[in-house]
């Protein structure tokens, strides 16, 4: 979806929550929206990571389906920081995915459940370094885009929660 919303004007997808009630799509197009080659890159990277993770714990439909939960509450939760005027990219959805995978790992017997919590370690870490209740958005090395660590933290939390929701709905 990045790829192809690429060519698109980034104005006419990406977050702005003074838009978000006449626009609602937003809540879901500003994740494939990306600033830069770079950021594009960057996230699809990400991406990779993430599909080799999944591919190789046998992720599965209740994977899926709290990915598609967590990806609007990730951008609706963008809300809670009325400083971040603009948002764009697939980092928060991102976060939400690790969280996703990291607790499914933790939920099994066997080693998959030393590599999920070590998955949610770092994670609970890398958010902690990010100061995600500081600036709205932050200038990193080596970057070309600013980052929005606030995006991260949402996106964590939405991926716990669509996942708890999955996990709740499946047990009944």
């Amino acid at each position: 979806m990045s790829a192809i919303a690429w060519p698109f004007p980034r104005e006419a997808l990406d977050w702005q929550p003074t838009l978000i009630a006449t626009q609602p799509w937003r809540a879901v197009t500003a994740a494939f929206v990306h600033l830069t080659p770079l950021h594009l890159a960057a996230n699809l990277a990400g991406c990779v990571v993430l599909a080799l993770l999944g591919h190789r714990a046998a992720l599965g439909r209740r994977e899926t389906m709290a990915a598609l939960i967590a990806l609007p509450l990730t951008q609706l939760a963008l809300l809670l920081r009325p400083d971040l005027l603009r948002y764009a990219g697939l980092s928060g959805a991102l976060h939400a995915l690790v969280a996703i995978a990291a607790l499914t790992l933790l939920m099994r017997r066997s080693r998959d459940h030393l590599v999920g919590a070590a998955i949610l370690a770092g994670l609970a870490v890398k958010l902690m370094l990010e100061h995600p209740l500081g600036p709205a958005l932050r200038a990193t090395p080596g970057f070309d885009f600013a980052v929005a660590p606030f995006a991260h933290l949402t996106g964590a939390a939405a991926g716990a929660l669509a996942w708890l929701l999955t996990f709740r709905i499946k047990a009944k």
